[in-house]
Order: structure tokens, then C-alpha cells, then sequence
């Protein structure tokens, strides 16, 4: 029986461009629906930009427009961008609709009326300059708990801390830089600890979270749920709330209703909406970042609770995209936007490549541009599509394009890429993209081998028959292994559908062979990355940034800024900060693997588990006192967050710490019980 699912990714806020943190996440989401509706599920994927709140209203008042029109430009410049990924929604919708409006004003009156909120006065940071009271991240100023500067006045992007912009140091306001003043002001609060026993329950039910986020959220448990402020004073664009006066809805409570104010809009019909919000006849499943958990796995269960609704399903709970094992950034020209992207380089080899690096954890993702262009030109292209297009061009052609009947041996084939059908069904539903791309681009080196040992480019010159033989085993394999893929990398799928002249690629018709059948013609499915193409997106990135920010190209260069984007720096007193120690993550690592490296005297190749870290690969210089046997099983010190290095043998992504010479290192082992990627303070 075929499942009803609704999906919905998180909502791209209206005040900037779509860059690739949004795209892994649609991306993501993407893959994961269409696989739903390949193995005939109805699921649809609904999403809207979020676009309400003073970041707007202040960026509309700058550029001369309303609030209203800049809105609608921004939501059709990400639907673009996003779609340009092969994204395909089924509605992109905006926050600012007559449906949000309706469900937030009807959520927030039955909370009201069943006791959920209560209302009172508070300080609040006021900027006596701008002559408004500030939104949470208006404000800037040093983290309270760990000490990073510059950080919002809500939650800390270093350590993760959410707390009260009273509770930040040093704070200022982010438009003008005047220290805000505290001014007394009604609020309305949302009484989240009404439901902290619903919540735990609904927290640790069946697959609702993967480990991580589930241990994230036990620590909110722990600490108590708090009131939740939903109110933000006027000037302000956003929903009034009723009954009250020059009040608004703060944006993180309309934002999340947006998915239920995008799926009536679609759907029209309110039977058809209930049984997906009320009723429970359907599943409701949400892809996000960790950095939006604490709404998403809290306030937004708890209001949908509080007000007859039905709480999701799943959480799906991603990390960050980071580049070249680093946080994005605009002047290094790797905070890179969609659109960039898309100009210098093909959308579905980064599919491809996301697909190679997601698991269904929520740690960070790296894009590294060498692994990027290594694994697209061998595992998609030298692989996969270099299978088609050596048996499906010239070589047809000499046989008519006509296949003839499956062999003995190449049933055996298929039934072999047939078995692993159970094992990638399982890992796409896990969102384990990085297992279904192992399994099969291992199908498909058992396929080339194939190919290779019978040469079909020669066997034609002597026995067409055999040579029809092995370019029919070939290409039906190839159906399963595209299938397979389909969900990742949809417009090779339409190719290779068009080549088969088949009416669609799925894994209902999985099984079914292609024999004694003409194909159509070959079309170029996919082409190898050309390195001189990412250099020229990072460049541009570049220019971009430094033509929007000229003054610190016109600045004499500051040494000891320079030196610290180099190596870091110990100052004249031989001491370093407790700031530029909290830059080096030291965590807790499991060997899981170790072995030789073949052409290498001192080197180990080495499988590190670090938790919601994921596995990591380490070439670590340590053969001369250890073996390979021996580390299996042991726990070690590694630098997490150490930038991947392309070696000669492969992509080297953490350092193990050890001590000593050569012939004596001895590894740095945790005392005591110890976790895997448990972070050392």
C-alpha cells in the first residue's frame, strides 16, 4: 500500500540571495521526494520564502521599495535559482499569504483561549538612534557563555548557545553601532512548558529524530523549557496580532505555518489538508538544519499540540556546508551563490556530489573541490555514463541500434544489480545518500569489468551475435543502475529513458528487461568538470565581494591580520587566547579501519569514527610504530576540524595527535569512558 507524504524543506529567508548552504538542503529534500514517488508514493514537496520581520523592512526602506514588492522579486529570483537545481516542487509559496495569516491568527487564538499564553512586561534593547526596539539579530556583541565576538543577540554561531540578547556582552546595534538602551515593553509569551511531557514523548518516538538532534534537544529537556516571546513591537512587517495593539507576530511563529499555509494553497481541498494536519491518514516530514532545531523540534510541535493539530512526523536534521573543510566565506570567493554556481559548472555533478557526502546524521557537509572534480569525473563519468556511451554509440550503430536477448551469464548480471534493490531502498529512506552512491558506483565497476573482459569494440569485428550479447547485458544493467541513481541525477534519467524509448524510469518497473528492442539515439548524458570552470566561479565570487566591499583593499594591510589568516600566531609573551584555541576542535575518534598504504613507507590509511562528525579519512605517519592490526578498536585524539588535504593516495580529513619520534610516536588516548566524537575541553 502506498504511503501520503507532505515534505517540506526550510523556508529561504527573503533577505539575500540563494547560495549552496540553501541548495544542499533542497537538494537534500529533492532527492529524498522523488525517490518517495519512484517507488509510488504520493508525496508532495511544498515550500515558501519566509519574509517577514524588521531585516526586511529595513532592507525594503534602503532600496527604495516596499516591503510587498521586494518580496515578490526576491521569491521569484529563488524559485529560479532553486528550481536550476532540479529542485521540483510542487508549490513554492510566499509567508505573506491570506492562508498564513488566517492559520496564525487561528493557532494563536486557541492557544490564547486554552491558557497557552500569557502577556507582561519586559525590557527590551531599544536603539535610542534608529528609534525602534531591536529584533534579536539587530543586535550584536560577545557570547555570554563562550566568548566569540560578533555574534547575534539570540544564539551563539560558535558554540551553539541560545539565550537573551540582555545576556549578551558588549552588545551594539548592527545598523548603526550605538549601544542599545533597555526600555520597558508589553510581551506576549507562548508557555512552552506546558507541553514538556508531550514533547519528551513525541521527541522519542519510533524514527521521529536521527541520534544527534534527539541528544540536542534532551539538552533543552534538561535545562527546563522556558517561555517563548512571540511578539515584537511596531515598526514591523509582518501579521498584527489580534486583540492587540501595535503588536506583531514574531517571524519564526508564521514562518513554520508557511508549510501549512503552502500545502491548502495547493491542495485547495480542506478534507485533503486534514488528513495530512488533522488526521493523521498522511505523514508530515520536515528537512532542516541544525542551526533552526531548537524551533522546529520545540515551539513548532508544541503550538501544532497546543491548537488541535497534528505534530510531524520526522525531523530531518542536516549540518552545515562547509568548503575546502572551512565555513563559506565571501572573501575567500567560496560563499558561493546558486546562481554562480550554475553558470560555471553542471547542477547534477553537484546532486552527485552532495549525494557522495550526505549521511543521515547532521554533521557538517564539505565540499572539497578537488574530491568534487576527482569523484564526478571518476565515479559519474568514468564509471556510469562512460558505461552507456561506450556500448550505446558507434557500436550500436554497427548492429542497427537493435539488442538482442539477455545470456545466461548476463541474467546473472542483472539479478546481481537486481539483489542490492532492498539495501538502496533502505538507505535512500534513511536519507544514507553516501551508501546508495557506494553500492552503486560498486555495481558498477562489476558491470565495466564486464564490458572490459569481453571488448566488445573488438569482438564485433569477428562474432556480431556475441558482441550484441554483451552491449544487451551491458545496457540493461545500466537501466537498473540509472534507476537506481534517478532520484539524484533526474536529467540524465530523462536521457537514459529516451535511449531505452521506455515510458519512464522507476523501481516499479525495475526488473523489466530491454531485449530484441531498437533504441533510440545516444545523446551526451553527462561531460566531464573542467577545474579552469571552478576557478573561474571562485573568482567571480571574489570580484563580487570585493566590489561590494572596496575599503579594506584600500586599507594598508595589517600584519598581524595577515599572519593570522596564515597560521595561527603566539604573541610576544609566547601566550595564544582562549579565542584562538576554541578554533581547534579536539575530538574523541574510534578506528574503525586501518590499513597499509600501498607505495607509502610510513603512512597508514585510517577510518575514524567521530560520532555525528561521521567518518573520517586520515593518512597518519605512524607505521613505524604502529601497525595496522593493532589500532583497530583503539580511541584516539583527532583534529576534527583540520581542512581536508588532497594527498598523492587520497583525501586526508582529520590528524591524529601522537607524540615522540618516528619510531616511538605514541598516540594521544583518551582516560577514563570516552564517546566518539566527544569534543575535548
Amino acid at each position: 500500500m502506498s504511503k501520503h507524504i507532505l515534505v517540506t524543506s526550510a523556508l529561504p529567508y527573503a533577505n539575500g540571495s540563494i547560495h549552496l548552504g540553501h541548495i544542499l538542503e533542497a537538494v537534500q529534500t529533492d532527492i529524498w521526494v522523488r525517490f518517495q514517488k519512484l517507488i509510488g508514493n504520493e508525496c508532495y514537496f511544498f515550500c515558501a520564502d519566509d519574509t517577514h520581520g524588521t531585516p526586511i523592512m529595513i532592507a525594503a526602506k534602503k532600496a527604495g521599495k516596499t516591503p510587498e514588492s521586494m518580496i515578490e522579486e526576491v521569491q521569484k529570483e529563488h524559485y529560479k535559482d532553486l528550481t536550476s537545481f532540479g529542485v521540483e516542487y510542487d508549490n513554492y509559496y510566499t509567508t505573506n499569504s491570506e492562508e498564513n495569516r488566517q492559520f496564525s491568527e487561528s493557532i494563536y487564538l486557541t492557544l490564547k483561549k486554552n491558557g497557552h499564553i500569557v502577556a507582561r512586561n519586559i525590557e527590551q534593547s531599544y536603539c535610542e538612534h534608529d528609534k525602534m526596539f531591536l529584533p534579536d539579530r539587530f543586535i550584536k556583541g560577545t557570547c555570554p557563555k563562550c566568548g566569540a565576538k560578533d555574534q547575534y543577540g539570540d544564539s551563539c554561531e560558535v558554540c551553539g548557545t541560545s539565550y537573551s540578547p540582555k545576556d549578551l556582552k558588549d552588545s551594539y546595534c548592527s545598523i548603526c553601532g550605538t549601544t542599545p538602551v533597555l526600555k520597558e515593553s508589553k510581551h506576549l509569551f507562548f508557555k512552552l512548558q506546558d507541553f514538556q511531557n508531550q514533547l519528551k514523548t513525541w521527541m522519542e518516538e519510533g524514527n521521529r529524530l536521527n541520534e544527534g538532534a534527539q541528544k540536542k534537544l534532551q539538552e533543552w529537556f534538561t535545562s527546563g523549557l522556558q517561555e517563548w516571546d512571540i511578539s515584537r513591537d511596531g515598526p514591523y512587517f509582518g501579521f498584527a496580532i489580534p486583540e492587540e495593539e501595535n503588536k506583531y507576530f514574531y517571524v519564526w511563529l508564521d514562518a513554520p505555518i508557511g508549510y501549512m499555509a503552502s500545502s491548502l494553497n495547493h491542495l485547495k481541498d480542506v478534507k485533503k489538508f486534514n488528513e495530512f494536519w488533522k488526521d493523521g491518514k498522511g505523514e508530515i516530514v520536515h528537512f532542516i538544519g541544525k542551526d533552526i532545531l531548537y524551533f522546529h523540534g520545540l515551539f513548532w510541535p508544541a503550538m501544532l499540540m497546543g491548537s488541535g493539530y497534528k505534530a510531524p512526523n520526522q525531523l530531518n536534521v542536516h549540518g552545515f556546508l562547509t568548503v575546502n573543510g572551512e565555513k563559506m566565506s565571501k572573501s575567500r570567493g567560496t560563499f558561493i551563490n546558486a546562481s554562480t554556481f550554475a553558470k560555471h559548472l553542471d547542477i547534477e555533478h553537484f546532486r552527485f556530489y552532495m549525494a557522495c557526502r550526505l549521511g543521515s546524521g547532521m554533521e557538517d557537509v564539505d565540499i572539497s573541490f578537488d574530491d568534487f572534480v576527482s569523484r564526478v569525473n571518476s565515479d559519474l563519468i568514468g564509471n556510469l555514463v562512460n558505461l552507456v556511451s561506450r556500448v550505446s554509440t558507434s557500436i550500436l550503430d554497427k548492429m542497427d541500434r537493435k539488442l538482442g536477448s539477455l545470456s545466461v551469464e548476463g541474467k546473472s548480471l542483472v539479478s546481481e544489480l537486481l539483489s542490492k534493490e532492498t539495501e538502496i531502498r533502505d538507505a535512500y529512506e534513511s536519507r544514507n545518500y553516501s551508501k546508495v552512491m557506494r553500492e552503486i558506483t560498486g555495481l558498477g565497476d562489476k558491470v565495466n569489468k564486464y564490458v572490459n573482459d569481453y571488448a566488445p569494440w573488438n569482438l564485433i569485428k569477428t562474432d556480431v551475435e556475441k558482441a550484441r550479447e554483451v552491449v544487451t547485458t551491458s545496457l540493461n544493467c545500466a537501466k537498473i543502475l540509472f534507476t537506481y541513481l534517478a532520484p539524484v541525477t533526474p536529467k540524465i534519467a530523462i536521457a537514459i529513458k529516451e535511449l531505452f524509448q521506455v515510458p519512464d524510469l522507476n523501481f516499479l518497473n525495475l526488473s523489466e528487461t530491454i531485449e530484441n528492442k531498437t533504441l533510440g539515439p545516444y545523446q551526451m548524458l553527462s561531460k566531464r568538470v573542467e577545474e579552469k570552470n571552478i576557478s573561474l566561479m571562485i573568482s567571480e565570487t571574489k570580484e563580487a565581494f570585493e566590489k561590494s566591499n572596496p575599503s579594506p583593499s584600500k586599507q594598508e594591510p595589517n600584519k598581524s591580520n595577515t599572519n593570522e589568516t596564515r597560521v595561527g600566531t603566539v604573541s610576544e609573551d609566547g601566550f595564544i587566547t582562549i579565542d584562538e584555541l576554541s578554533k581547534v576542535e579536539l575530538r574523541v575518534g574510534l578506528i574503525k579501519e586501518a590499513n597499509p598504504v600501498e607505495g607509502a613507507d610510513k603512512l597508514l590509511f585510517v577510518k575514524v569514527d567521530l560520532g555525528e562528525k561521521g567518518i573520517k579519512n586520515v593518512f597518519a605517519g605512524i607505521k613505524a610504530s604502529y601497525s595496522a592490526e593493532e589500532l583497530v578498536g583503539k580511541k584516539v585524539v583527532v583534529v576534527a576540524n583540520l581542512k581536508p588535504r588532497q594527498m598523492k593516495f587520497g583525501l586526508s580529513e582529520a590528524m591524529l595527535l601522537a607524540s615522540g619520534k618516528e619510531k616511538t610516536l605514541s598516540l594521544f588516548v583518551p582516560d577514563r569512558d570516552a564517546n566518539p566524537g566527544d569534543l575535548l575541553k
